[in-house]
């Protein structure tokens, strides 16, 4: 049958009704699998390891005691903060694996969201994209 102007192709409305039913039956897992997100993340001299959580919240941070042998808080302060920041990175390349697998191309399509510039940020990468947004 060929397309008439002003009608809805019900082809294509079954099969996106399909997926977002597919889509809205795996929710259940897919949040369960976005809660066992963690990031990892190592400093340059691995003396540091951040683990965060999905939501990028810090659960462990573990320094290897010999940093402290040349004690500079500056510098410390520094490849802690980059390390959690890499940690959060990681964690938002997973949890956007995550959300990919779990929603048909379609329907990340048409949400025209980028998963990964909202789940992979830094809370201070937020806040200078909200600065630059507001002016």
């Amino acid at each position: 049958m060929a397309d008439v102007p002003g009608r809805p192709d019900w082809g294509v409305l079954r099969d996106m009704l399909s997926d977002l039913r597919k889509a809205t039956s795996e929710i259940p897992a897919t949040q369960r699998k976005m809660l066992e997100v963690t990031g990892t993340a190592w400093s340059p001299d691995r003396m540091i390891k951040a683990v965060v959580g999905p939501r990028g919240h810090l659960l462990e941070l573990d320094i290897d005691p010999r940093i402290l042998r040349t004690p500079n808080s500056k510098a410390l302060s520094a490849s802690i903060v980059q390390t959690v920041r890499a940690a959060i990175e990681d964690a938002g390349r997973k949890s956007t694996e995550v959300m990919n697998d779990s929603l048909p191309a379609d329907l990340r399509k048409m949400a025209g969201t980028d998963m990964r510039s909202f789940i992979g940020s830094h809370d201070a990468d937020v806040r200078i994209r909200a600065e630059d947004d507001n002016g």
